[in-house]
């Protein structure tokens, strides 16, 4: 059962509640998995991919995760035969197999004075302080859609609602992921050397907890480092600028004075808006920053509670015209709620 939308939470508090069943699959012991976990970290159906910047955190794992079992049989003989996209509920909540919401009203000159109002609440919270041997837990819940291809025939498959429960040491070297879909019952380690056999570097991309912690806090700083290390990436330096500062919201835990300067540093960017409503995974309602993606027609939005100014978690919808004509506006393409962040004694355990 998804919380009550209309109950007020903070980001960091721990939700309880069931969640739709969802198949999962074994994937083979050993380091062969640390690479599979970031592999599926970074691709997406080629199709997406050619429309979309890469850097798409909802379409990253979406594409992975396994189909609806009502399509196993037009699969078989070639034809993709889709579920109708569900509607919205009153509360403006992601619903049905594809999902859908109602697009909030934008704002083009209020994102600077709402992102630094945040900014000040968000450098005035208790910074968390771990033990030595303790990992950071950070828990999650997201949806979405992608773009399937099956004998040339595309169309758009939803991706159910999940939990995502990630334990990682302070510097990155040990680790452990529990995703349905991605991995079976028990999780994968996350630990062991990258691709070339050393000990994995830290990076924008793929940040430890003391990697954060030696970043620049002066804003303009912390933009040229983005742009520096993003250069490339995406469609649009810009957009994947957005993009990067959003992941490192909500995919790991920055500390209060970073939190800061990333607000400060997305009010830098070009283009980014506030938008009045928009919905977390959670059904936790609240005001957006955002940005659009022209290349893709696509906007993503983070999340903050009204009351609190906290981060609740991002999404990414379809606005504009789709290139591919396969994503009608309303689409969320994905949706991620922050459940909870804190220091735990081991991996598997939680708050």
């Amino acid at each position: 059962m998804n919380p009550d939308p209309d109950e007020t939470r903070t980001a960091n508090r721990r939700e309880t509640g069931d969640l739709p069943a969802i198949e999962e699959h074994d994937l083979p012991p050993g380091r062969h998995q640390f690479h599979k976990e970031r592999l599926m970290n970074r691709i997406s159906d080629d199709r997406v991919a050619a429309a979309r910047p890469a850097h798409n955190p909802f379409l990253r794992k979406a594409v992975l995760l396994p189909a609806a079992t009502a399509l196993a049989g037009a699969l078989a003989v070639g034809v993709l035969l889709l579920t109708p996209g569900g509607g919205d509920r009153p509360d403006g909540r992601a619903t049905g197999p594809v999902l859908t919401t109602r697009l909030g009203t934008v704002d083009a000159q209020g994102a600077p004075r709402f992102l630094e109002r945040i900014s000040l609440a968000a450098a005035e919270a208790d910074a968390p302080h771990g033990r030595a041997g303790q990992y950071v837990y950070i828990e999650t819940r997201s949806a979405g859609v992608h773009v399937k291809t099956v004998s040339g025939v595309s169309g758009v498959v939803g991706v159910p609602l999940h939990t995502r429960q990630t334990w990682k040491s302070p510097d990155g070297l040990d680790g452990w992921l529990i995703e349905p879909g991605n991995t079976g019952p028990e999780g994968i380690t996350l630990a062991g050397p990258d691709e070339t056999g050393n000990p994995p570097k830290p990076h924008l991309g793929a940040p430890s907890y003391d990697y954060l912690a030696g970043l620049p806090t002066d804003p303009g700083a912390l933009l040229r480092k983005i742009y520096e290390e993003t250069e490339g990436q995406g469609n649009d330096r810009d957009q994947q600028a957005f993009t990067t500062i959003g992941d490192l919201l909500g995919e790991s835990w920055p500390s209060p004075k970073l939190t800061a300067a990333l607000y400060r540093a997305a009010a830098r960017i070009p283009g980014v808006v506030l938008v009045d409503s928009a919905t977390d995974a959670a059904g936790r309602t609240g005001v957006a920053v955002a940005r659009l993606d022209e290349a893709g027609g696509t906007r993503t939005e983070w999340i903050f509670d009204r009351k609190t100014s906290a981060f609740l978690g991002s999404r990414t919808v379809q606005v504009g015209a789709d290139p591919e004509g396969l994503m009608e506006p309303g689409t969320v393409l994905g949706t991620h709620a922050v459940m909870a962040r804190a220091f735990v004694d081991g991996i598997r355990q939680t708050p």
